[in-house]
């Protein structure tokens, strides 16, 4: 095990500043990126906490449009027919729905139903 000349947080190597493995049942917890070997008694007495949080789904697509103070719908309008009501024009927001490797998410508000459709891209 070498020694570093810089100081760091635990959960971070002192080399390269790379998150470090959580250790194991190894000697050494070794940093993924640069190989530096630190003892896993110096991880001795140290608690681990993670805490995952999503995002409640019905929240995010029922609050999509949002309105001004007069009750008006606020954002960009396009050119698209409402299949409910038939009004031309339609304020849209975009969502993140799926992997970040898939299109975006479209939602449309109409702005006189307030109906909302959505369309994958």
């Amino acid at each position: 095990m070498a020694d570093s000349c810089f100081q760091s947080d635990p959960d971070f190597c002192p080399e390269c500043g790379t998150i470090l493995p959580l250790p194991g049942s190894e000697e050494y917890v070794v940093c993924r990126k640069c190989d530096f070997k630190i003892s896993v008694h110096n991880f001795e007495g140290k608690e681990i906490c993670s805490e995952m949080v999503f995002n409640d789904p019905e929240v995010m697509l029922t609050n999509l449009a949002t309105e001004d103070e007069g009750g008006e719908l606020k954002g960009p309008v396009v050119d698209r027919k409402c299949s409910r009501c038939g009004h031309d024009g339609m304020v849209y927001h975009t969502r993140q729905t799926r992997s970040a490797d898939e299109g975006q998410t479209v939602f449309y508000t109409c702005m006189n139903c307030r109906y909302q459709e959505k369309e994958d891209s």
